[in-house]
């Protein structure tokens, strides 16, 4: 079925820095395949209130939160679900008749991803990063079992609170540690960001590790993630975090919960 806007079509939006085509790709194609009058379109702000004033104002029904907005959003909405409140850090906003309800499915796609990939729980680990996004991260990590990490972060302050609050410890570098499991959870890597060519850990560390797994999703390979393959890792893909994450935010949207063949072709479409 294509989509054909009308007067009754339900809008679903994107807040990000650098917005991609990857969300509305995916949410775009669901919505024709099973028939859905939605339309999903991204967007950026410079107005973080007017932007969210305006999911209420105008009725519109969800929106997804990239960074770096996960935790300033939190003041604009009207309550956090569990999966949030938990980790006080947000990626997705449901609107039901002006009520904004936040939500974090970064954290269901990473618990996720830790068991599909049969990611050992005794793995010793570190984190590169404090933010919104690395609070989900660490928490479905210390939810999921995995005790012994270090929190790799130069802002100390944000470093050293995440690292309190989930039992981990804090270093500014990681140094001469060689953790099992390295998980980049920084715009390193990322297309048009600054570090876009750079490597999250250095080339030693990635060869004593046995698991590396990046949160970069644009582009999938990472120059961390590549160098991982080349050394025959396990590797789990920021194209992987996404595609669950929006997958889940789909669900909450319109109440629909996609075949796995549809999403499987959903996540296909939204790559080509």
């Amino acid at each position: 079925m294509q989509i054909n806007p009308n007067k009754d079509t339900q809008l679903c939006m994107s807040l990000s820095a650098r917005p991609g085509n990857f969300g509305l790709r995916f949410h775009n194609h669901l919505y024709e395949q099973l028939g859905l009058n939605f339309y999903y379109k991204a967007f950026s702000s410079q107005d973080l209130p007017g932007a969210v004033g305006g999911i209420r104002a105008l009725g519109i029904r969800g929106c997804g939160v990239s960074m770096p907005f996960k935790e300033d959003c939190i003041a604009l909405v009207d309550e956090l679900d569990p999966s949030a409140a938990a980790i006080q850090s947000i990626n997705t906003i449901v609107n039901t008749d002006g009520h904004l309800k936040a939500y974090n499915t970064d954290y269901i796609a990473i618990a996720q991803l830790l068991q599909t990939h049969a990611v050992p729980k005794d793995s010793t680990f570190a984190l590169r990063g404090s933010g919104g996004m690395a609070k989900a991260v660490a928490s479905a990590l210390r939810d999921g079992g995995y005790s012994n990490g270090l929190i790799v972060a130069r802002n100390e302050t944000a470093g050293r609170a995440l690292a309190g609050s989930l039992g981990y410890e804090w270093q500014a570098e990681l140094g001469q540690r060689r953790p099992q499991m390295l998980i980049n959870v920084t715009p390193i890597g990322m297309t048009g960001g600054p570090e876009a060519d750079q490597l999250a850990f250095e080339p030693e560390t990635i060869a004593a590790a046995e698991t590396v797994f990046d949160v970069v999703a644009i582009p999938s390979q990472t120059p961390l993630i590549v160098r991982a393959q080349a050394e025959g890792k396990r590797v789990i893909t920021g194209l992987e975090v996404i595609a669950i994450q929006a997958l889940e935010q789909f669900v909450l949207y319109t109440g629909v919960r996609p075949s796995a063949e549809q999403f499987k072709k959903a996540v296909a479409f939204a790559r080509s």
